[in-house]
């Protein structure tokens, strides 16, 4: 028996808190004992193991790589210490781009350039950008739309009158228990939770919340919310997010390599969760950030898109930090995607760089593993700031 879809994407959107163009083909899931804790609890040597073939373990869509990869030529190597880092955070891979230059690249725990490594959370970021790609097409008529526009069956819910924009900021104001240590709050009973006939397994849990504030009020952590704005999209856009990644962002990004995307046990992408690439092609997706959504094939979304996606939109309680469309924003004008177990999506406007840190954290949050990431990160703007530019 394989081991449960639902209890590995139940267990990957935990503990995600602000602590922290064909179409898709599914891979088959690979035999394993029935009774599989989770991913949160899985031995470090297995995480280790796993996170790098994901889409062997339970059936993701594939996303296609480009037609046209992006080149990232060799730049003027960095330099950086960073063996004592990889060794205690678990890292296995960290790249680091420059005005579209690999400046610094290191692999570690057996992973190779060709491996996928989960990025749980990060994932929420390009989910935010399809919106961005389907309000430039028109099938999202705009931020300000309203959710039940495209999703009807939320009429009469706490969902009722909030807007794109304050499902992407987090600010719907939907009650919402994200307690990872209580078994019976909303984050961890939203994939154990049988869908109402006919209805998608997310709208179905979803449209059953109360509300605790008026919409746009106050930001709130949901990790349903990003998986409802997943189900927006591929609704609005009539197509399946692995498919619509290919064709808006992969495809057109210059993406090198396929992607991965898990599916729900309705053999549906959950948007807050679990995209598979390189180590490279997260980079690329760095660089597709940083130069606004532009590519060679024409612009991604609308040209405003990520000044508004990548500043703060809302207050967090956290000094210098915010949060975007799905993305964690700092004073300095850097933003962040980031997942569990140390997945970070590092982007500096200022410095024209891009850092992505892959990682099987021996825990899947903490202070004090932030705290190395946030020192890490200083280390490389010193490099960077110190050496020779491009």
């Amino acid at each position: 028996m394989r081991i449960s879809r639902l209890a590995v994407l139940a267990a990957a959107v935990l503990m995600t808190s602000p602590a922290l163009a064909q179409a898709p083909s599914q891979t088959p899931a690979q035999p394993a004992p029935s009774a599989d804790p989770g991913v949160l609890f899985w031995t470090p040597e297995r995480r280790e193991a796993d996170f790098r073939r994901m889409e062997t373990v339970v059936p993701h869509a594939r996303v296609p790589a480009s037609t046209t990869p992006r080149l990232l030529p060799q730049g003027a190597a960095l330099d950086l210490s960073v063996d004592a880092f990889m060794q205690a955070e678990r890292t296995a891979g960290l790249l680091v781009l420059q005005d579209g230059q690999v400046r610094f690249e290191r692999y570690g725990l057996g992973m190779t350039p060709s491996d996928h490594w989960d990025s749980f959370s990060v994932t929420k970021s390009l989910t935010s950008t399809l919106v961005g790609a389907a309000i430039r097409d028109g099938s999202i008529s705009g931020l300000d739309a309203k959710l039940t526009d495209y999703l009807p069956e939320m009429a009469g819910s706490g969902y009722d009158g909030v807007t794109v924009r304050q499902l992407l900021t987090m600010t719907s104001g939907v009650d919402w228990n994200e307690d990872y240590a209580d078994p019976a709050s909303d984050v961890a009973r939203l994939f154990l939770t049988p869908a109402d006939p006919g209805l998608d397994a997310t709208v179905s849990y979803m449209r059953g919340l109360g509300r605790a504030a008026e919409p746009g009020t106050r930001w709130h952590y949901n990790t349903g919310e990003t998986n409802l704005v997943g189900v927006l999209v591929a609704r609005a856009t009539g197509r399946p997010l692995a498919q619509y990644l290919s064709e808006k962002i992969w495809g057109p990004a210059g993406m090198a390599d396929d992607a991965f995307w898990m599916l729900d046990e309705q053999g549906r992408e959950a948007g807050g969760c679990c995209l598979s690439a390189t180590l490279r092609d997260w980079g690329r997706v760095g660089l597709m950030a940083l130069e606004n959504g532009r590519t060679p094939s024409g612009p991604i979304v609308g040209d405003d898109w990520f000044d508004q996606a990548t500043r703060t939109q809302a207050d967090i309680g956290a000094p210098g930090r915010g949060y975007g469309f799905q993305w964690w924003t700092a004073d300095d004008g850097a933003f962040d995607g980031r997942g569990i177990f140390g997945q970070t999506l590092h982007v500096d406007r200022d410095r024209r760089l891009v850092v992505v840190i892959l990682s099987a954290w021996p825990t899947a949050v903490g202070s004090e593993r932030s705290a190395a990431r946030a020192a890490l990160l200083a280390r490389i703007d010193a490099a960077v700031d110190a050496a020779p530019q491009p």
